[in-house]
Parts: structure tokens; sequence; C-alpha cells
């Protein structure tokens, strides 16, 4: 009889293992996911992964916790699902500056539209005259590696006057340091500003200033490194705590590098020599390396960013009026590649690119480029339909 039940129980028991394993879906891939940690991280570093985790993507803010009262989100992975892009309905609107002199309209509401607001306020409006863009938010995967590029090899990619004859003329955004941040030890400054590096016109220093400027502008909630109220323009008492926002910064740091699919099959390698014969390659730079780091895994490391961290001249296509720092209104900072095919993720299985999201496809993207990029955006149309498709699936291989 024992011998009976305890059959039973272990048949229910395989059962119920079996039934669980046909409704559960499978663990995707890692090369399917944007979001987890570099491999390598110590216990105390993965414990840092994991509250700047939690901080980032599962804590959402109420009028009780400092939310607004004007906002854009409520929290930051709102704007990024899964660390990947945004969706048009989580777009940024940045306006008020037309060139290197600055924002004239900081103070009324710039550089960002609080376009939400709590029960009881009134949304920002735009000011009249006032020019803007809009601005999709990014991926955030494999952030820590484009910090720790140094500011000689980005100076070295870099050609002001186009020198080569190439059509292409990356310059570095400079801008004035807040007083927050502590410049790199091989940082090279020019007239006391510094190289900066990260957001859709290269305007933020590290991933200290990028975090610290979202939970001010983007749900309106202050820290020590920022404690002006976005809605009364007064200094008040932080709404988080210095040790959550290095918590965020950690996490962004320590976030995976994307990772390429098919890197073996023959139409993707051949769209990748297409990619470097039409001239992509001249500003989505493949390979770069960083330097030293306290955090291991990041330390003297070479990756695959396809990038130069360079503002590029993008034609009056791409000219929204609008910049900020050093850079002219048809500057924008040469995007990473890498995630780009995983972008439908998060963006409602479709594809929205370019700074705004206006293109719709990567062909899309590609023909909408102008200015630096027209030679090999020529170049790219020129192909045949078969080269098309290589370079195409190449880069949805990133």
């Amino acid at each position: 009889m024992k011998k009976t039940i305890l059959l039973s129980i272990i048949i229910l028991w395989i059962t119920a293992i079996i039934a669980c394993q046909k409704i559960l879906p499978k663990t995707p891939p890692e090369d399917a996911l944007l979001d987890g940690p570099v491999e390598g991280l110590s216990y105390e570093e993965q414990r840092r992964f994991l509250a700047g985790d939690v901080a980032f993507n599962d804590e959402v803010f109420t009028s009780a916790n400092g939310l607004g009262p004007v906002f854009v989100a409520t929290s930051c992975g709102s704007c990024h699902a899964g660390d990947g892009k945004g969706h048009p309905f989580t777009t940024l609107t940045r306006f008020g500056q037309v060139d290197s002199t600055g924002n004239k309209f900081l103070h009324l509401g710039g550089p960002q539209l609080q376009n939400r607001a709590l029960p009881g306020y009134m949304p920002e409006q735009m000011p009249g005259g006032a020019t803007f863009s809009n601005f999709m938010p990014p991926a955030n995967t494999g952030l820590g590696f484009l910090e720790l590029v140094t500011d000689a090899d980005i100076l070295a990619m870099a050609d002001p006057n186009d020198a080569n004859g190439d059509g292409i003329s990356g310059v570095p955004n400079y801008e004035y340091l807040p007083p927050f941040i502590t410049p790199f030890t091989n940082a090279i400054a020019r007239n006391g500003k510094y190289i900066h590096r990260f957001g859709k016109k290269a305007a933020a220093y590290n991933l200290l200033q990028q975090t610290v400027n979202a939970y001010n502008q983007d749900i309106g909630i202050t820290s020590t490194f920022q404690p002006k109220d976005v809605y009364t323009g007064l200094d008040i008492e932080p709404e988080v705590a210095d040790v959550r926002v290095h918590n965020v910064v950690f996490y962004l740091q320590t976030l995976k590098a994307p990772i390429q699919r098919h890197q073996n099959d023959a139409e993707v390698i051949k769209g990748e020599s297409l990619f470097i014969q039409t001239g992509c390659e001249s500003c989505h730079k493949q390979t770069l390396k960083t330097d030293f780091s306290t955090i291991a895994p990041l330390s003297n490391k070479t990756f695959h960013p396809y990038t130069d961290l360079l503002l590029h001249d993008m034609g009056p296509g791409l000219d929204d009026g609008y910049t900020e720092g050093s850079a002219t209104t048809a500057e924008w900072r040469t995007p990473p590649l890498w995630g780009l095919g995983l972008s439908p993720n998060s963006q409602g299985g479709k594809y929205f690119l370019l700074h705004d999201g206006r293109a719709k496809s990567i062909e899309e993207a590609i023909v909408l480029h102008g200015g630096e990029a027209q030679q090999s955006r020529n170049k790219f149309i020129q192909l045949s339909t078969q080269e098309k498709n290589n370079l195409l699936k190449f880069l949805a291989s990133l």
C-alpha cells in the first residue's frame, strides 16, 4: 500500500514537472537578450548590480516618494524595456538651444519638456520661439565599455578638417563639467571644457551625469547632485539617496555588451564586407578598446560597438534646429549599432530608428542619412538588391 502511494506521488510529481515545462516559455538564448551583467563580476559586484537593477527596473515613483509634480516617466525602466530602445510613446522632447552659446529657455523649463503632471498641476507647454527635437530613449547595454574609451582614442578618430578628404569630419562635443563630476584621469580638456560622449548629441560626460539628469529631468526627482526641482526651480531636499544613484550607475556600467547573432552565416559575412566598402565603418567604428578599470571585466577590453562617439553633420534632413553643448543643430553623435537587430523587442515588434524614431526600418534609416554620410548612403543605394539584403542582414545580426 505504501509503495503504491509513493509510486503515485512520484508519477504526479513527474507529471507536474512535464506540465510546467510545456506551459513555461523556454529561456531565451543570451544573444537574444540585451539585459544581464557582464561575465566575471565578483560576488559584491553582483550584489551591486542587482541593487541597481531593482532601482532601475522595479522602483516606480509616485507623489508619495517624489514624483513630479511635472515629469515624463515614472521609472527608469519604463523608457528602456529590457534595457532596449524606447518607443514613440516614451520619446523625450528637448528644446531651447540653437547654437553653442547655450540654452536661453532654462527659466521656462528647458532643456526638457515635462509633458505629464500630477493631478492638480499643469504639464509644461512648449515656450513660443523655442526650437526642439524629439529624442528616442536609447538601449542601455554595453555603456560601461563606452565610458572607458579614452579621450586620446576618441580624438584619434576625429578629423575636424577632413584631412583625408573622405568627406567625414567627426568632432567631439566639448562642454563644461557640472560640479559633481570628477574628470577621468586621462581626460584631455580644451579651454576648461571636456569631451562628452553620452546622449544623442553627446551632451553627457559620463554615466553619473546621465543618470542624475534622467532622475531630475525625466522623473522630477532631486538628488544631492542635482537638488533643483524642475517645477519650482528651487533647491529642495534630495528625493533619491546617493547610494541608489550610484547603484544605478554601476548597473549601467556593468550591463553586458550585445552579442552578435548568425556570425557564420555567409550572407552576414558578405554584408559585413559591404558595410566596410560603402564607408559605413568610417563613423560606425567596429572595434574600440577600454582603458584600465577597477571593474575587472571592463578593464583593457576590446569590444565592437560600431560607433566613434563623435559628432557628425548629418545634413539638412536631420537638422531639427536644436542642439546641446558645442554641437551644431545638424550634428549627431554616431549611435552604437550593437543590439540594433533586437530593437523591435522593446519597440512593439517594429523599428523606430534615428534620433527621433522617424525611420521605420534599417533601410529607411540608411536612406535618411545625409551630410557627411551622403557618400555612404549613395553607395548603399547603388548596391544590387542581393547586396543590399546582405548588408541589411548583417546590421540585423548586431
